[in-house]
């Protein structure tokens, strides 16, 4: 079912700023960076050689992504398992029981959908699915 480590995620304020860490202290190299979500994430990816390293910064103030960031500061929120089929690894997930935790796929990077299992399940760990 799954492929392959996608990426790790942390939220971030301000992608800017974070990149003088990511980029300019550990030397990663951006590989891309796009506003998803009718304006409301900007979605940099970094290139860590085995995975990538995702900057997650709201730009919106009322979106999970953002009151996250206000509950929590900038840190680390997920990783994600690349597969093949969002909704086919879904059913399949939610066979093993590991169910979603929404109830559809939301646009991931270049043109990706993606959707997040159901924290319950895995012990805590907000896990993200992506795919075609």
């Amino acid at each position: 079912m799954f492929t392959g480590l996608d990426h790790l995620a942390i939220v971030v304020a301000d992608t800017e700023e974070a990149l003088k860490t990511w980029r300019d202290r550990f030397g990663f190299p951006v590989l891309f960076s796009e506003v998803v979500n009718d304006g409301a994430t900007r979605l940099t990816h970094l290139d860590l050689g085995n995975t990538q390293l995702q900057l997650v910064e709201p730009l919106k103030p009322e979106t999970p992504i953002a009151e996250w960031l206000r509950a929590h500061g900038p840190g680390l929120h997920h990783f994600c398992l690349a597969v093949e089929d969002v909704e086919a690894a879904a059913a399949e997930g939610a066979a093993r029981g590991l169910p979603p935790g929404q109830p559809r796929p939301h646009q991931g990077t270049r043109g990706k959908r993606a959707l997040f299992l159901d924290r319950g399940a895995t012990d805590g760990v907000p896990v993200e699915l992506t795919g075609r």
